[in-house]
């Protein structure tokens, strides 16, 4: 008979736990991974590829951590595509923007981004822009340490996307960006998980499953 871990055994009965062994997995994961480049050339083709039709012209992203993939270079390419003149007035037809976190509220507000942007960093040592404009975006891309059906999200745990969504009037559309490897088929939501709207990894478009 197969010996069961007494501590494992616990985390297949603890929601709450078995999330945080997955995080702990998945993040140590992807900061190990050998083939990060390939990866992120894929991810970033299906991005351009999925926003080539849409019409947003304010969106929002992530800087990222802990081996995240960066979505900013062809968020950029995106806003240099407007076609417009010069860099200046394509920044003013497409912004792109990142989250600052407001400690009151532990929710999260959307500062516009650009390449050269000053920058500084918040209370968890994460660059945000300094002093540029608030936007509300209409499109926003999400970080996923893990991904399950439906649109279900693994994050970190800290919950300021959910709070988030929860307040911003319009919602805006959300997009979990992951690398195909950290599909968790297990993931069921909480009742104050919010679904994403879509998911791309470097494998194509996980969600929605058409």
């Amino acid at each position: 008979m197969e010996n069961i871990d007494p501590k494992r055994q616990g985390e297949e009965t603890d929601p709450a736990a078995r999330k945080r062994h997955w995080r702990q997995r998945l993040v140590a994961e992807r900061q190990r991974m050998s083939d990060r480049l390939a990866r992120n050339e894929a991810l970033q083709r299906v991005m351009r590829v999925w926003l080539v039709e849409r019409a947003d012209t304010v969106v929002g992203a992530y800087w990222p951590i802990k081996g995240e993939f960066d979505p900013l270079p062809a968020l950029h390419r995106w806003q240099e595509a407007a076609n417009v003149e010069d860099a200046r007035a394509a920044r003013q037809q497409r912004r792109i923007a990142l989250p600052v976190i407001d400690k009151v509220a532990a929710t999260l507000r959307f500062h516009v981004w650009y390449p050269g942007c000053p920058m500084e960093e918040d209370a968890y040592g994460i660059p945000k822009p300094k002093d540029t404009e608030v936007v509300q975006p209409t499109l926003l891309f999400v970080p996923c340490v893990g991904y399950g059906p439906a649109g279900v999200r693994l994050g970190y745990g800290g919950g300021f996307y959910d709070r988030t969504l929860a307040q911003l009037q319009p919602r805006p559309t959300t997009v979990g960006l992951a690398y195909a490897s950290a599909f968790v088929p297990w993931l069921q939501p909480e009742p104050h998980d919010v679904p994403l709207d879509a998911i791309l990894t470097d494998q194509g478009v996980a969600w929605p499953v058409e």
